[in-house]
């Protein structure tokens, strides 16, 4: 393994997600949000900051992180004017080195019009914010069912091992949701069983992995865009 994953907690649900490649020993951290979390589990030492949406949840440490540890900033260029202030700037397609792997760059609006993911081929990661969550997907604040729906199926085309980092611990009410779309789901039955496991040890519930989500999440399954917008409705009022 190349990459590996620290989870860092914040806030009362946030994950930001430590990142240490191993052939070079660069660190990088997504969506700083709570500045001491990160410097504690940094120790101060970080070269990057990789942030996927503007949301201040997501980017409220960012400054502080850089003045204290001299990181560069990568975000989406197309929302450079609502994010901390980028070193890189971003888009569809494009490849960030981090040591000696690399990241590719997916836009996923949707959740915000300007969101991207970040996924690295070699270790199969994807850093996805709030677009996928474990069992569920982000709210439709700023797009339309239709942009989420393409934007859940390109990262439903990456490699199924893929393990999936978002960005909140939601999946234990995603959960609870899901069920009621598809009761008789015996994937998804199982997930909830695991999850309520988890969280019962105080364990995240997260990474999860690609295959899992295809199997068990609704808004991955659901058939056409008008239906994932159909059930992001229901979950916006269950």
């Amino acid at each position: 393994m190349t990459v590996t994953v620290q989870a860092v907690p914040m806030f009362a649900d946030n994950y930001a997600w430590l990142l240490r490649e191993s052939g070079t020993g660069a660190t990088a951290i997504v969506d700083p949000a709570d500045p001491e979390a990160v410097l504690a589990a940094t120790g101060h030492q970080l070269a990057t900051i990789l942030l996927t949406h503007h949301h201040a949840d997501h980017t409220a440490g960012t400054d502080e992180v850089r003045a204290r540890t001299g990181a560069t900033v990568v975000g989406a260029r197309a929302d450079a004017h609502r994010l901390p202030r980028l070193y890189t700037g971003v888009a569809e397609g494009d490849t960030i080195a981090f040591g000696n792997t690399r990241a590719r760059i997916i836009e996923t609006p949707g959740h915000t019009r300007g969101h991207i993911a970040f996924f690295f081929p070699d270790d199969a990661l994807l850093f996805c914010g709030d677009t996928l969550f474990s069992l569920g997907c982000g709210r439709l604040l700023e797009g339309t069912a239709a942009e989420m729906f393409a934007s859940l199926a390109k990262l439903a085309a990456l490699p199924p091992e893929t393990r999936v980092f978002c960005g909140h611990e939601y999946t234990a009410g995603n959960a609870h949701f899901a069920l009621t779309v598809e009761p008789d789901n015996a994937a998804l039955q199982a997930r909830a069983a695991e999850v309520t496991r988890l969280r019962a040890a105080g364990t995240p519930t997260v990474p999860s992995i690609l295959a899992e989500e295809l199997a068990a999440n609704p808004f991955m399954r659901a058939p056409t865009a008008a239906r994932l917008g159909e059930i992001r409705a229901a979950k916006d009022r269950f």
